[in-house]
């Protein structure tokens, strides 16, 4: 998500030129001139609603992803040192989102600089085939083939580098103090991707075949992973690693955190626990597993790590539609992917106002034969469908690795999208005035 920021030249003084100061604290400050608008504060609270499944006028968020790079070009950064242009471009797709999508991003006024946080690996590395292409698939090259190999396995230790968050905390604030919410952060996006995992240990052919082949390695598997995972969660809790994300932070595929139902009212500041916080999972390996074998062999592992959190989120790019029925089992569940092989009539009978409905529309439509009316359409279908159905719609644009260097396509597709809300919703409620 582009609002939140890395750590940037870790452990390095990094001093910043006068004149690349001068063009970051210009885009600084227009984002604090902006954010001066009553508009976004609006927004917050419209997120608030949405997340509380108290509004169920629908939100939409826009995320470029691999676009990025046809959207802002190399030679539209100004600035000459390779740090201070990643802060730039940092800056610049912030503006670049809020001057041109008609959606509900919040334009963040915050400089969050992570903490530097490691850990100790799980004692073995993935191998990968990579592909030619920069944005191609990679290929596994399996490093489990037996159960025994499953021994290999450790549980990683965290390590916080202190000193060198601390430094790149006082650099960031020397720079925006004045213009932007300058904030040390630890861990605030949690999410959970069992099979992603092992399957990059395993190979994703071998992890197919064990749910007939060798099930109990599979759960086994599972058992580590989870143990693992569980360990990690401790560590980062007694050490102070946690940080709130009920804010603009990126929650499970698509989203925000926005909401007033989350910390608890005698939370620790100083050491967050994982229930004052959103979580999520997902298995899009599985995408053609039996929802059955998926309720068998992930889900409970899963379930038993979101059930420390206080929210949970589910899904990515794998067609729910016939797995909604277990996955209505997580524990403090909110919010649910409905990718765009997703049956959103079927979809939208089930989830009605229990959920949010986080829609992953089809990046595809943005590349080749591009037809707004046919896109219209489409954006209408779901809307209508969901408006009847009562549930609380997310629309999210993502996974748009390309949209062949014709930025305004974004543009239009969110201009659709907002004509078909107002032409079926008509204007946004008010939103109640925060205190």
């Amino acid at each position: 998500m582009f609002y939140d920021s890395l750590v940037l030249n870790a452990g390095n003084e990094y001093l910043v030129s006068k004149d690349d100061r001068s063009i970051l604290r210009d885009l600084a400050s227009r984002i604090r001139q902006i954010n001066q608008d009553s508009t976004i504060s609006t927004r917050k609270q419209r997120w608030t609603e949405h997340n509380s499944l108290r509004s169920s006028y629908p939100l939409m968020l826009v995320f470029p992803e691999g676009s990025w790079r046809e959207l802002i070009l190399p030679e539209d950064l100004l600035c000459r040192d390779e740090s201070s242009r990643e802060i730039e471009l940092n800056l610049r797709k912030r503006l670049y989102a809020h001057q041109h999508f008609q959606d509900d991003t919040v334009l963040d006024e915050r400089w969050v600089v992570r903490k530097v946080i490691h850990h100790s690996g799980w004692g073995v590395e993935a191998h990968w085939t990579r592909s030619q292409d920069v944005a191609g698939a990679k290929g596994f090259d399996p490093i489990f083939k037996t159960p025994e190999d499953l021994s290999r396995l450790k549980v990683p230790e965290i390590i916080y580098q202190e000193r060198i968050s601390q430094t790149a905390y006082q650099q960031m604030g020397d720079l925006f103090r004045d213009l932007l919410d300058v904030s040390l952060e630890g861990v605030k996006h949690i999410s959970f991707h069992l099979m992603e995992q092992y399957s990059a240990w395993r190979g994703l052919e071998e992890v197919l075949m064990d749910f007939y082949l060798n099930p109990g390695m599979l759960h086994e598997a599972m058992s580590i992973l989870e143990e693992g995972h569980q360990e990690i969660i401790r560590q980062y809790h007694e050490s102070g690693l946690l940080s709130l994300n009920n804010d603009n932070t990126y929650q499970g595929t698509g989203g925000n955190g926005f909401i007033d139902q989350l910390p608890s009212k005698d939370v620790d500041p100083d050491h967050i626990q994982p229930a004052d916080m959103w979580a999520s999972a997902e298995a899009q390996e599985l995408a053609q597993v039996r929802p059955d074998h998926l309720a068998e062999f992930v889900l409970p592992y899963e379930k038993r790590l979101l059930e420390n959190f206080g929210l949970a989120a589910y899904g990515c790019c794998e067609d729910l539609t016939h797995k909604l029925d277990h996955i209505f089992t997580i524990p403090n569940l909110r919010r649910i992917s409905i990718s765009p092989w997703g049956d959103v009539d079927s979809c939208a009978e089930k989830l009605g106002d229990k959920y949010i409905f986080s829609w992953k529309p089809n990046p595809a439509h943005l590349v080749g034969n591009f037809k707004p009316e046919a896109i219209r359409e489409y954006i209408r279908h779901t809307v209508k469908v969901t408006q009847d159905a009562g549930c609380f719609l997310e629309i999210i644009l993502k996974d748009t690795h390309t949209v062949e260097n014709q930025p305004a396509r974004i543009d239009l597709w969110t201009k659709i999208a907002r004509e078909v809300i107002q032409e079926l919703w008509g204007d946004p409620p008010p939103v109640p005035l925060t205190s």
